[in-house]
């Protein structure tokens, strides 16, 4: 495996900062950098293959499209856990799914698109019925205090413009790899009824209008050392809640905060994710924490077994399809 040298970081740098988006990219990325277009491709090629380069594409604010998703919790005989976590899966929407140790024992997130004729609600119901799930409790975010604008999750229903059909489609390329040749969106747009300069003149109208947050690499999460994550889950006073949220985000061990709506067999409405290099560090976070705001009801839940992590695939025809045959059969059940 070839070492990453100072011209490798010169393109990795560019690249995750944009990539242009004109008919020859990386002949533009060349000259910024005193490369050939030549260099740039065979360059990517084998970061991508030996290095820290994951993909070339679109990163999309699924929020500002029109997506709705949240997490959800659900309670599933231990015995029969994988079984419902396969079903679950199964939907198109669905990008983390974890057991964790709780009763509510399988923690994953969902989303469905604007023209979504089920809805978040109904999907996440048929969605635990079939799966045999005791209980489900959808947990969308009431308010953020931390976390990456990234994040699998929208927060609330937001206001957006329906895109046209071409733009729907163009969605749907921009988000896949970036073909390495010197005028890739020719390539992309060639078998897919769009030609390259509505591919992008569609691209530069997301980008402006803020439904692409930006066009460049995507990375290899870098090791952190961290080898545990603990969900800490607390019951904070409805009149305490923005003070604590604020405390709790403002510890450097917590990547994210939010506030989720509680049920009544599930009274926690605070969330921090913190990170350790091992469970008791975790614990030791989580404790302090409990210190430092005075809240003591609490618990920390650990994922104990991964079983989907993945990037959405905005606007799929496979999420139409589980669309269309779980809507039939539910119809058909409700009139049964």
């Amino acid at each position: 495996m070839q070492e990453i040298d100072q011209r490798d970081r010169e393109l990795l740098g560019t690249l995750q900062s944009e990539i242009p988006l004109v008919s020859t990219p990386f002949a533009l990325i060349g000259q910024a950098i005193d490369m050939s277009e030549k260099e740039v491709i065979k360059r990517i090629e084998r970061l991508k293959r030996e290095g820290p380069l994951r993909q070339l594409a679109a990163q999309f604010d699924a929020r500002a499209l029109g997506y709705r998703s949240c997490l959800v919790a659900a309670k599933v005989d231990p015995e029969r856990i994988d079984e419902a976590a396969a079903v679950i899966n199964a939907h198109p929407g669905v990008t983390q799914n974890y057991r964790r140790n709780n009763d509510f024992n399988l923690w994953f997130t969902i989303a469905v698109a604007p023209g979504s004729r089920l809805g978040l609600d109904k999907t996440v119901e048929i969605l635990g019925d079939e799966a045999g799930c005791e209980t489900v409790r959808a947990l969308p975010t009431l308010r953020q205090f931390k976390g990456s604008n990234d994040s699998d999750e929208s927060h609330g229903d937001g206001q957006f413009a329906p895109l046209t059909p071409l733009e729907i489609e163009s969605v749907r390329l921009l988000q896949r790899d970036l073909p390495l040749q010197p005028r890739p969106f020719e390539a992309m747009a060639r078998t897919n009824g769009v030609s390259s300069d509505e591919l992008l003149a569609s691209a530069r109208s997301l980008l402006k209008r803020g439904y692409i947050r930006r066009y460049s690499a995507v990375v290899q999460p870098r090791k952190t050392g961290f080898a545990a994550s603990a969900m800490g889950v607390w019951v904070v006073p409805a009149d305490r809640v923005e003070s604590v949220g604020v405390k709790m985000s403002q510890n450097k061990a917590v990547s994210h905060c939010y506030l989720r709506p509680v049920y009544d067999d599930w009274p926690y409405n605070l969330y921090t994710i913190v990170h350790g290099r091992s469970v008791d560090e975790c614990e030791s976070i989580i404790a302090d924490i409990a210190i430092d705001t005075g809240i003591d009801e609490k618990q920390a839940l650990y994922p104990t077994r991964e079983y989907k992590k993945a990037r959405i695939n905005l606007f799929s025809p496979e999420a139409e399809e589980w669309e269309a045959a779980h809507g039939a059969r539910d119809a058909a059940s409700a009139a049964s």
